[in-house]
């Protein structure tokens, strides 16, 4: 039975929000998808149904191997049309998101496996994070915030997270893209903004910012 539009919505937001013990609460995925309580519930106990989750009452949701594949699928069909946007039709990073979110929902998997191979299976999608592969394996990233950075450290702009199109054009506006060399040269007490150097000037980022860029070493 194919999932529907809602149940594909929650799975991303399970995908996005679970730790690393594979578990959630009910309240995070509430204030995730901006949804009632009383309906996140209902929802968990259809999937505990359909096994993608153990569902106990007032415990935290554990997500089963079979429920992270289902998610992983999902967010693979976004990323894969984000990516699709981008190098085929010239789509800017900051534009590809909402497109994403209404083709995410398309459930012709021979689809998204053309897309894949016209794309010549690409690992990450244009905002650095990793595409699932179709059978809802994902590849692991070091990664760290840009906030965590030190004084002196050189490391390189790697992904982006939950990125808004605000967001984006700002980093444009920046000319702080993907694969750029960043070195960290202040930080202030004050606010925790950062100042860095990019290539031969300086910008100023806000703690906001450095708390959503994320960077390898």
């Amino acid at each position: 039975m194919r999932t529907t539009l809602t149940e594909e919505n929650y799975l991303k937001a399970l995908f996005h929000l679970v730790d690393n013990e594979g578990k959630v609460t009910i309240n995070e995925l509430s204030k995730f998808l901006n949804v009632k309580m009383p309906s996140v519930n209902n929802m968990m106990k259809k999937f505990s149904e359909k096994k993608w989750v153990i569902y106990e009452t007032y415990k935290p949701l554990k997500v089963t191997e079979k429920g992270r594949r289902e998610a992983a699928l999902v967010v693979r069909k976004h990323r894969l049309t984000e990516m699709f946007l981008v190098q085929k039709m010239n789509f800017g990073w900051e534009n590809v998101h909402e497109i994403a979110e209404q083709l995410e929902h398309v459930h012709s998997k021979i689809f998204f496996d053309k897309m894949d191979e016209i794309l010549d299976h690409p690992k990450f999608d244009p905002h650095g994070e990793p595409i699932p592969d179709k059978d809802g394996n994902i590849i692991s990233q070091d990664l760290q915030k840009l906030s965590s950075c030190k004084v002196g450290e050189n490391v390189t702009f790697a992904s982006v997270t939950l990125s808004d199109d605000a967001f984006l054009n700002y980093l444009t506006d920046r000319k702080l893209l993907l694969n750029t060399k960043i070195k960290i040269i202040k930080i202030e007490d004050f606010d925790k903004s950062v100042t860095v150097e990019i290539g031969e000037k300086q910008e100023v980022l806000s703690k906001k910012a450095t708390e959503k860029i994320l960077v390898k070493r």
